[in-house]
């Protein structure tokens, strides 16, 4: 899909999330901020963002994203299944450039 990436991030059991679905309790919430999931996901986008610049390729990133941990052997094959199987729709989606032509003309 053009519109949005899928990604699973393999850790050690210590990274933070943005919401209370943590690996596990941080006494202090200030603390180091790079093994936090969010500092993570920013990192990548400013890799992306910053190629898509030099290369003077027109990208932007939405603002958020949706996390979720993968708790188990069985969760993590029908994750990376769903990842692979996700361009197969593209053709359905509401954003492919077929479907958006269609509504301009309509519309």
């Amino acid at each position: 899909m053009s519109h949005h990436v899928h990604g699973i991030i393999i850790g050690d059991g210590n990274v933070e999330t943005q919401n209370f679905a943590s690996l596990q309790k941080i006494k202090n919430k200030f603390g180091p901020q790079s093994k936090k999931l969010a500092s993570i996901v920013r990192g990548y986008k400013i890799g992306v963002k910053k190629w898509s610049i030099i290369n003077e390729a027109p990208f932007d990133w939405q603002s958020r994203f949706y996390e979720h941990i993968i708790r188990n052997e069985k969760s993590l094959e029908k994750i990376r299944e769903y990842i692979m199987n996700d361009p197969l729709k593209w053709e359905l989606d509401d954003y492919h450039p077929d479907k958006l032509n269609v509504r301009k003309r309509e519309g």
